[in-house]
């Protein structure tokens, strides 16, 4: 360990005697009565010196006025460097910060708000995408091709008659039984219009929400359809920012979650500065006689001390 370092961490006697002008310094620049009182020193160096204060200012706790003063090489005077409030380690801090996009949460957007949509983002995807195989699932797919030669069908001797249950076929409640319309009753014309009223009520186009929208919802990417005459009118929302994730919206609602209200763009990065060290611009020392207000032929005198 050098002798330097040795020094640096052995407070200088005159700066750390200076707690009166550290205390003064710190009270000057704080509000009255928020000094408290004096927490220690540490060493910042050859004769420099940090004093720190306790701060009794409210949601301030546990912070420090620190102080630090200096005194030059050879000098009997102590000098002020700074004043500013820092974190002690048991100091109150804020939490860390988070972008906004992380900080949104559901049912945060109020009218006029916008939610812009990254590009890139996962839960969108093109609306198209070029390829003409079938689904995995698809009866005409390979794979379901392969499952079903690979079935073993099991088949039992004897007449329909003698089996433990005879099918039943031709009746129209069979068929529906097959397709999973089991209900006995559905809705009628005047139940589907009551429905349509009220969602319209509620998610429609004369809310505030969607007067206040950039677009409708029949243009957004977060909307999935509904099967029956419904569709035609309505979908449900799948945006978990929107107000109305997972309600039934009428397709001329709209809010600022929209999937194409504002795509963010990339920021444009500058191009480097062009230093051209090969050129040369001369700069006259004095100006030239016919560039002023200054008469061509002027004598000598006023020509170097110009007019009044």
């Amino acid at each position: 360990m050098s002798a330097a370092t040795t020094r640096s961490r052995t407070p200088d006697r005159l700066c750390a005697e200076a707690v009166d002008l550290a205390r003064s310094a710190a009270e000057e620049a704080a509000a009255p009565g928020v000094v408290g009182e004096h927490a220690g020193l540490v060493s910042e160096g050859d004769r420099v010196v940090t004093h720190f204060f306790e701060c009794k200012e409210l949601g301030y706790r546990g912070w420090r006025w620190a102080v630090t003063v200096a005194r030059a090489s050879r000098a009997k005077f102590v000098t002020l460097d700074e004043v500013v409030l820092l974190p002690g380690p048991d100091a109150l801090l804020a939490p860390e910060w988070v972008p906004w996009s992380e900080r949104l949460r559901p049912g945060d957007m109020g009218p006029g708000d916008l939610l812009p949509t990254d590009a890139e983002d996962l839960r969108l995807e093109p609306g198209w995408s070029g390829e003409d195989e079938p689904a995995p699932n698809a009866p005409v797919s390979e794979e379901m091709a392969e499952l079903v030669e690979a079935e073993d069908a099991e088949v039992t001797a004897g007449a329909p008659a003698n089996l433990p249950m005879a099918p039943s076929r031709g009746s129209i409640t069979s068929v529906a039984e097959e397709l999973g319309m089991r209900r006995a009753r559905v809705l009628s014309r005047y139940g589907l219009h009551v429905a349509a009223d009220r969602w319209e009520e509620s998610y429609g186009a004369k809310t505030p929400m969607a007067q206040a929208a950039p677009a409708s919802c029949v243009t957004c990417g977060f909307l999935s359809p509904i099967g029956g005459s419904l569709g035609q009118a309505f979908g449900v929302c799948a945006n978990e920012f929107s107000p109305a994730d997972g309600r039934i919206v009428s397709l001329t609602y709209g809010c600022g979650g929209h999937s194409e209200a504002a795509v963010m763009p990339k920021p444009p990065r500058p191009a480097p500065p062009v230093i051209d060290e090969t050129r040369v611009d001369p700069f006259p020392l004095r100006p030239s006689p016919d560039s002023g207000s200054v008469s061509v032929g002027a004598d000598g005198d006023s020509a170097e001390l110009g007019h009044s």
